[in-house]
C-alpha cells in the first residue's frame, strides 16, 4: 500500500514537472526567446510605425530573419523599435528599415534593405534622411499601405472623372463636326503635299541632271586648265614665257609712246578746233552781212535786178548764138587773096 502511494506520488510529481517544462518551452517559443544567444538586436528610429506590432516578421532580401521585439516612444516624438535578427543573416552594406504592409488583411512586416534600393519616393527618402543618426541605430520610414494607395487612387479617379466630364462638355457635336472637318482638311493637305513632293522630286531630277552636266563641264574646264598649266610649264621650261613677257613689256612701252602721241595729237586737235571755231564765227559774221545785203557780195546776192539782167543777158546771148549759127557770113567775113 505504501509502495503504491509512493508510485502515485512519483507519477504525479513527474507529470507536474513535465507539464511545467512544456509550459516554459511553449512560453519561450511563443515569445521567440533567444535561447543560446542566436539572435542579435537592432535598434530602429522612425517617426511612425503604421500597422507594425510586436511579433511582426523582419524580412531581409525576401527571407524572414527575425521579429519585432519591442516598440517604445523615444525623445522628441521618435518611435524606437527593437528588432531581433538571426546572427547568421548578414545585413546589407547600407541598411535602412522600411515598414510595409505585407497583405491586404492588415498584416505588416519590417523590411531591412539597402539604401540604394529604396523606391524613388521623395517623401520616403526625406523621412529616411531625417531619421538617420550616428551610431548603430538604423533609420526607418513607413511605406504607404494599400489603403492609402487606394484612397489616393480614388482621388485620382475622381479627378479623372471631373476631367472627363469637362472634356465631354467641351467636346460636343459641333466640336466633333469641326474635328471631322479638320481631318478632311488635313487629308486634302496631305494629298496636296504628296503632289508637291512628287513635283519637287521631278524638279530635283532635272536639277540633278543639270548638276551632273555642270559637273561634266567643270571637269572639262579642269582638264583644259590642266592642259593649259602643262603648256605653261613646258613654255616656262623652254624660255618661251620669258620671251612673251619681254614682248609684252616692249608692247607696253610702245603703247605708252602711242598714248603720248595721241595725247599730243589731241592737244593739236584742240588748238585746231579753237581756230576753226574762230573761223566759223567769222564766217557767220560774213554770212550775216551777206544776208543783210551789206557789201558788194551782199548786194549781188540780195538784188533781184542782177538776176533779171543776167537772165536777159543769157537770153540775148542765146539769140546771138542762134543768129550766128544761122547767118555766119553776117558776122564772119573771110577773104582769100
Amino acid at each position: 500500500m505504501t509502495s503504491e502511494r509512493r508510485t502515485n506520488d512519483f507519477l504525479v510529481g513527474a507529470s507536474v514537472l513535465v507539464v511545467a517544462v512544456v509550459l516554459v518551452i511553449a512560453v519561450l517559443w511563443l515569445r521567440q526567446a533567444d535561447i543560446g544567444g542566436k539572435t542579435r538586436h537592432v535598434v530602429v528610429r522612425t517617426r511612425e510605425v503604421g500597422g507594425v506590432a510586436l511579433g511582426n516578421p523582419v524580412v531581409i532580401r525576401g527571407v524572414r530573419a527575425g521579429q519585432v521585439e519591442s516598440i517604445t516612444l523615444g525623445e522628441r516624438g521618435w518611435v524606437v523599435l527593437k528588432l531581433g535578427i538571426d546572427r547568421g543573416v548578414p545585413l546589407p552594406a547600407d541598411p535602412v528599415v522600411l515598414l510595409v504592409a505585407s497583405s491586404l488583411f492588415g498584416e505588416w512586416q519590417v523590411t531591412v534593405a539597402d539604401a540604394s534600393g529604396v523606391p524613388a519616393d521623395r517623401e520616403l527618402r526625406a523621412a529616411l534622411v531625417e531619421a538617420h543618426t550616428a551610431g548603430d541605430t538604423l533609420a526607418g520610414a513607413v511605406l504607404p499601405d494599400i489603403a492609402q494607395l487606394t484612397s489616393v487612387a480614388g482621388r485620382i479617379a475622381g479627378d479623372v472623372a471631373k476631367v472627363s466630364d469637362r472634356v465631354q462638355v467641351a467636346f460636343d457635336d459641333k466640336a466633333a463636326k469641326e474635328l471631322r472637318e479638320s481631318i478632311r482638311n488635313f487629308a486634302a493637305l496631305s494629298a496636296d503635299l504628296a503632289k508637291t513632293v512628287q513635283l519637287q522630286s521631278r524638279n530635283l531630277d532635272h536639277i540633278s541632271t543639270d548638276v551632273r552636266l555642270g559637273l561634266t563641264t567643270v571637269n572639262a574646264a579642269a582638264a583644259n586648265l590642266n592642259r593649259f598649266s602643262s603648256r605653261v610649264d613646258s613654255a616656262t621650261s623652254r624660255g618661251e614665257l620669258q620671251t612673251i613677257v619681254t614682248n609684252s613689256q616692249n608692247a607696253a612701252r610702245d603703247l605708252v609712246q602711242a598714248t603720248a602721241s595721241l595725247r599730243k595729237l589731241a592737244d593739236d586737235v584742240n588748238g585746231t578746233q579753237a581756230r576753226l571755231s574762230v573761223a566759223v564765227s567769222r564766217a557767220d559774221s560774213v554770212f550775216a552781212k551777206v544776208n543783210s545785203g551789206q557789201g558788194t557780195l551782199g548786194r549781188m546776192l540780195n538784188d533781184p535786178r542782177l538776176y533779171q539782167n543776167s537772165d536777159s543777158l543769157v537770153m540775148e546771148l542765146r539769140a546771138l548764138v542762134a543768129d550766128v549759127k544761122k547767118n555766119p557770113k553776117r558776122y564772119i567775113n573771110v577773104r582769100v587773096f
